[in-house]
């Protein structure tokens, strides 16, 4: 019966591409919901909300309240307002005191926009945070789970919102929404009757008047080339070789991690990224730096030449807010000035900065600083390597101490203990500088939320029927590391063991392929989503992404997702990997409700030979630490995963076991001993694995690779174009 079957699959799917050749020209409207998902906890009979939510309506009262003052908006009334995620650098991570959509809206996920009209609250979000979103925002929103075929833009909605109204005002923050978001909104716009208004006295700024935090006042402090491995005014010299390529006479950069990279200075202005909130403007003969001066102590005035400068390689000090004179008086003398756009995680610089430079005097481009600060230099790289080794004892050590106390006291431990223990270990560790990102730590239903983060209202026992994910990492004055590991204190079931395997497979093919340096980034997420795909499972986020040499968790332009656009700006994602490169590989699995599994390692791109036209790359795994075998089924894998799994073991015994021996920490070196020890390889290959012969999934999903294929060939023959541009 198997056979038949398979030909019929394969008879409708060529049908099916036969079907979309002759209709690939036709223009298909397809159906949007402007309704949004369907909520949890808001029929008309539910009265008890999640313990998380909060309620928002006094806020958005006020915030309507605001839109039809004319001393606010300094013009007419609006109809509507966005609030976005930005702040003023369109960072990754925010202070709190920049938390503006955090607090209009309840949730706090790290990515979203909010759309508020007179009589509706719209959000939008991304399959990360589909569950938390749905959790944490009361009734008054409407939830968009962006990604999705039916949801609309925000310009669509707004257009079908207001289709029957002429004159529309839709006002926004000009500084907090980057110049290529707001000229897409502008173009989508641009014939109907709404425009897109910029308001400069922020809405929620004017409502958020209690309790809003302050910034920080900590200074900044310069990293020493011992680090850096490279002296500022070198990277000064690289970037305006870039410019004299394009005949930019200047270039602004408004990125927090940009700055702190090209001036080896790092602070404490955004709480798990080592940054000093400013600017900067290059020129051929001349550099700029706004910041607050109370940020620059003697140390950093020594270190950027700051003492009377004014010879091309010193650094120029202005008050933070005047950049924006400043901009407007300085053009007048330029003739091209490099303005950043968007590339991967990094937005560029703000509408408000462009609408500082005449429109005719404007190059638009992803900054220079991101391939330069992409590919580690040797320095660099050692840095990352030793950064990791020391986040390895320190993972291995906590592991090892919670399986230890949570035999002995079940009872004992939460999801807030399991983050607050895990960040306490890394602060143990020479050249630490804190975390890199908030600790994730969810058990059971919260290890289905890929950001989720305990807090006192959602903080849950650690149980064992499910499974624990933690996603944690360090920022050391040598390194930023990044590690997620998935845990089970019972008998895990057969489901839990196949999924977590499955992650573990993808993980195991991605760390281990050779492939031609004309790959690009994107082109690499299909090895780690395969064993996942074969069943019918996949995961709402990215497969990886770039990582900072004592910077940011998230560095642009590296991504691995099969859903990054294609660009033709070799600068700009998907890219082509270089030695040097530092990227994650995390794939993942969530069943809504029950548990989720993700494992994220750290790997180093590096060469692994050359043909007489190509140069082939490979990875290594800088992180090291032990995956947990009670969740491995052993019969998935194949001789030629065992074998890297045994290797990679291997070298956690032979890197990790002396770290952990010197420092006395026996309990965990016996630990890692017993989670790493060797596989016999002579083991049958399971048939699960192989094209159409899985026995162990739903029977609907038994041909699912056949479907992959077909789908897959359909986009190389209709995108073709696309693809290679």
């Amino acid at each position: 019966m198997k056979a038949p079957i398979h030909w019929v699959l394969v008879l409708f799917c060529a049908l099916g591409l036969a079907e979309a050749y002759y209709f690939q020209n036709e223009v298909i409207v397809p159906f949007l919901n402007y309704n949004g998902a369907k909520r949890s906890h808001c029929s008309t009979t539910a009265h008890k909300q999640p313990i998380n939510r909060q309620d928002t309506s006094l806020r958005l009262k006020q915030l309507r309240s605001e839109m039809t003052r004319v001393a606010s908006i300094q013009g007419p009334p609006l109809n509507g307002y966005i609030v976005t995620s930005d702040d003023a650098h369109q960072s990754d991570s925010l202070d709190p005191r920049d938390m503006r959509r955090e607090f209009i809206t309840g949730f706090y996920g790290s990515a979203g926009e909010a759309v508020i009209t007179s009589d509706k609250a719209v959000f939008w979000t991304d399959g990360r945070y589909y569950i938390q979103a749905d959790h944490q925002l009361d009734c008054n929103w409407i939830l968009m789970k962006r990604g999705r075929a039916e949801v609309p833009s925000i310009t669509e909605w707004l257009m079908h919102e207001f289709r029957s109204q002429s004159s529309v005002r839709i006002g926004a923050d000009p500084t907090l929404v980057s110049a290529i978001d707001w000229e897409t909104w502008e173009d989508e716009l641009a014939n109907s009757s709404i425009r897109l208004v910029p308001v400069r006295n922020n809405l929620v700024d004017l409502i958020w008047q209690v309790d809003r935090p302050n910034y920080n006042p900590h200074p900044a402090y310069p990293l020493p080339d011992k680090y850096s491995g490279k002296a500022w005014q070198d990277k000064v010299q690289l970037i305006r070789i870039d410019m004299a390529l394009y005949n930019a006479d200047a270039l602004v950069l408004t990125a927090l991690d940009e700055i702190a990279w090209l001036f080896n200075i790092r602070g404490y202005d955004l709480p798990n990224t080592p940054v000093l909130r400013a600017y900067a403007v290059v020129t051929h003969g001349s550099i700029h730096l706004y910041t607050p001066r109370h940020k620059i102590l003697r140390s950093v005035d020594e270190h950027l030449k700051m003492d009377l400068c004014s010879h091309a390689n010193c650094v120029k000090w202005h008050n933070y807010t005047s950049i924006w004179y400043d901009l407007r008086t300085m053009s007048q003398a330029w003739n091209l000035v490099w303005l950043p756009i968007r590339c991967a995680y990094s937005p560029g610089a703000s509408m408000e900065i462009f609408n500082s430079i005449p429109p005719e005097k404007r190059l638009p481009k992803p900054s220079p600083v991101l391939s330069l600060r992409a590919q580690k230099n040797e320095v660099e790289a050692e840095g990352m390597r030793r950064s990791h080794l020391r986040d390895a004892v320190a993972m291995c050590d906590f592991l090892a101490y919670m399986e230890e106390q949570y035999t002995l006291n079940s009872n004992g431990w939460d999801e807030m203990q399991v983050a607050r223990l895990a960040n306490e270990f890394r602060y143990e560790q020479d050249k630490n500088k804190g975390i890199s990102f908030p600790t994730i730590a969810g058990y059971g239903p919260h290890a289905a939320i890929p950001h989720y983060e305990p807090n006192n209202l959602t903080n849950i026992k650690i149980g064992q029927a499910s499974t624990l994910v933690v996603d944690s990492g360090g920022q050391y004055l040598d390194g930023t590391t990044d590690v997620t590991r998935t845990l089970h204190f019972g008998t895990p079931t057969e489901e839990q063991k196949k999924a977590y395997t499955r992650v573990l497979i993808g993980a195991i093919q991605l760390s281990s392929l050779i492939f031609p340096s004309s790959l690009k980034s994107n082109q690499l997420d299909i090895v780690a989503r395969a064993p996942l795909w074969n069943v019918g499972y996949d995961y709402l986020h990215g497969t990886g992404h770039g990582i900072g040499h004592f910077l940011s968790v998230h560095e642009s332009p590296i991504g691995v997702s099969y859903g990054q656009p294609v660009s033709s700006d070799k600068v700009c994602g998907p890219v082509e990997l270089r030695p040097g490169f530092f990227l994650s590989n995390e794939p993942g699995y969530y069943k809504e409700g029950d548990f989720g599994v993700r494992l994220e390692n750290i790997l180093e791109t590096m060469e692994a030979g050359k043909s007489k036209t190509e140069i082939f790359l490979k990875f290594r795994d800088v992180t090291l630490v032990p995956y947990e075998p009670k969740l491995i089924d052993y019969d998935m894998l194949n001789p030629s995963h065992i074998r890297w799994l045994n290797n990679y073991n291997r070298r956690i015994r032979d890197e990790v076991g002396p770290e952990l021996k010197k420092r006395l920490k026996m309990d965990a070196f016996n630990w890692m001993l017993k989670k790493t020890a060797t596989i016999p390889e002579v083991r049958p290959v399971d048939e699960g694995l192989l094209f159409g012969r899985s026995h162990s999934t739903p029977s609907t999903f038994k041909q699912f690779n056949v479907l992959v294929c077909f789908t897959f060939l359909y986009h190389i023959l209709f995108n073709f174009s696309d693809v290679w541009s």
